[in-house]
């Protein structure tokens, strides 16, 4: 019995003869529910007075002496003895009570936030899957042009339920349509697929951004379905690519020089303000002479945002990085473009940039003034290739090796000092390192500064009616 009483005294004085013992076990209990506040809390702990569980005092010699002499006093009961022997600090209470009131107080605030973050996804899920004829005001061009959206229904009826094809491309079709106003318009149906959807969706989030006299308008759009669907302002004299490499039949006349001339300079134009001018950098990624529309006055409208890059979703991965053999469907994401007008760089690196667009325009000037294509499939030649050696020295050349380069059937309707200076800026567009070629600000500067007839047209364009 004395045995039993010293080892219950023994148990008491380990725990008296440490102090930092509740201190601790209450630190771990809430560092579990509660980790940053309890670090405060043991910092705020540790500066005042331990608080430990009472206990008897240390036994003496006397104290042990008398109890072999006196019977022991019959021990209390548990609950008397608890009582008795402990004793609960306030500070423990205090520090449990808020540590339990932090938390709950933090799990209401993520149930009200992802509630809240489950509403609006919802909200958005229903404004973008919302069925109806919607022909209010729906958004705006930079420019402040109303942009409207259309129902499926709408699309149907303007385009004949789709009996009009005027041109196709790798993923979608245009068809002519008759709009609410009686004026014609052309629409493009993206196929439908969920990588073609996102497709449609940045096609239609960098086009609401646009606003330019030498890009086409966008119109309105239709969301209603996976085909998505963009309705554009109507260019009715074809592109470039049929004006220049059409077949003799499609061909009325032949380009002239001057109007080759005003269209270099309007893309330059485009080029500029999609790269310098727009709050985020747009690359067009795909500029060739399929993709110029002519309007009545063969004034130049760019087409077809589908491979454009907007701020810093310009930058891709090269096809290394994933892996040391990438994939085809990797291979096809990353080289895009078209044959003879992509930058090689571009397809060394998969890095796209605002040079990417100027190569492009190299080309388009090389086609402008020697009237051929970019790529020949039958002889598998790139224009690049054929003209390259003679753009080397085209400052210093002869002129007549300068007129064998024209077009042969402009004959000698075109000014050579004029074909020099743009098969000169065409070789600055075409340098093989992308830090070497201009800026589209300074191609159009040294457009007018080398040719006349570009200042001339550029303050005609200032005056205009259009531009003010």
């Amino acid at each position: 019995m004395n045995m039993t009483i010293k080892g219950q005294r023994n148990i008491r004085l380990r725990l008296s003869s440490c102090p930092d013992s509740s201190a601790f076990l209450f630190v771990c209990g809430c560092w579990c529910s509660w980790s940053i506040p309890s670090t405060f809390l043991l910092l705020f702990l540790s500066s005042q007075p331990p608080f430990c569980v009472h206990s008897y005092p240390t036994p003496t010699a006397a104290s042990i002496t008398t109890n072999t002499t006196n019977p022991p006093t019959p021990p209390l009961n548990s609950t008397e003895a608890a009582v008795r022997d402990y004793h609960v600090d306030s500070k423990i209470v205090i520090a449990l009570s808020v540590s339990a009131l932090f938390l709950i107080l933090v799990l209401i605030s993520m149930m009200g936030f992802f509630t809240k973050l489950f509403r609006i996804k919802k909200l958005r899920r229903r404004s973008t899957n919302q069925v109806g004829v919607t022909v209010d005001q729906n958004t705006k061009h930079d420019d402040g042009c109303s942009v409207k959206r259309y129902s499926w229904d709408d699309i149907e009826r303007f385009t004949k339920n789709f009996s009009q094809v005027i041109g196709s491309g790798g993923f979608s079709n245009v068809y002519l349509a008759r709009l609410a106003d009686s004026n014609h318009g052309a629409v493009k149906i993206h196929v439908g697929s969920d990588r073609l959807n996102k497709v449609f969706r940045q096609e239609l989030d960098i086009l609401l951004r646009l606003g330019h006299d030498n890009i086409v308008k966008l119109l309105g759009y239709c969301d209603d379905r996976d085909e998505g669907a963009l309705v554009f302002e109507y260019v009715p004299n074809g592109t470039l690519q049929e004006k220049l490499h059409g077949r003799s039949e499609e061909r009325e006349t032949v380009l002239p020089w001057g109007s080759r001339m005003s269209i270099a300079f309007q893309l330059a134009q485009a080029i500029e303000y999609m790269h310098e001018k727009c709050t985020l950098h747009i690359v067009h990624g795909d500029i060739k002479a399929s993709n110029i529309l002519l309007d009545q006055h063969l004034n130049c409208k760019l087409c077809d945002f589908g491979s454009a890059k907007m701020g810093f979703s310009s930058a891709v991965l090269p096809p290394s990085c994933s892996s040391s053999s990438p994939s085809p469907s990797r291979m096809k994401q990353v080289m895009i473009g078209s044959p003879g007008y992509t930058d090689p760089q571009y397809l060394r690196t998969g890095i796209a940039s605002t040079k990417n667009d100027v190569y492009s325009f190299g080309v388009i000037i090389l086609e402008l003034v020697m009237g051929m294509e970019a790529f020949c499939p039958e002889r598998g030649q790139l224009l690049t290739s054929i003209a390259g050696p003679m753009l080397n020295d085209i400052a210093e050349c002869e002129a007549i090796k300068v007129a064998e380069m024209v077009d042969p059937r402009l004959a000698t309707d075109f000014d050579l000092e004029e074909a020099r200076a743009m098969l000169s800026i065409s070789a600055l567009c075409l340098r093989q390192s992308p830090i070497l070629r201009p800026s589209a600000t300074q191609i159009l500067h040294t457009m007018k500064d080398k040719i006349s007839f570009f200042s001339l047209l550029s303050s005609s364009q200032k005056n205009s009616p259009l531009s003010k």
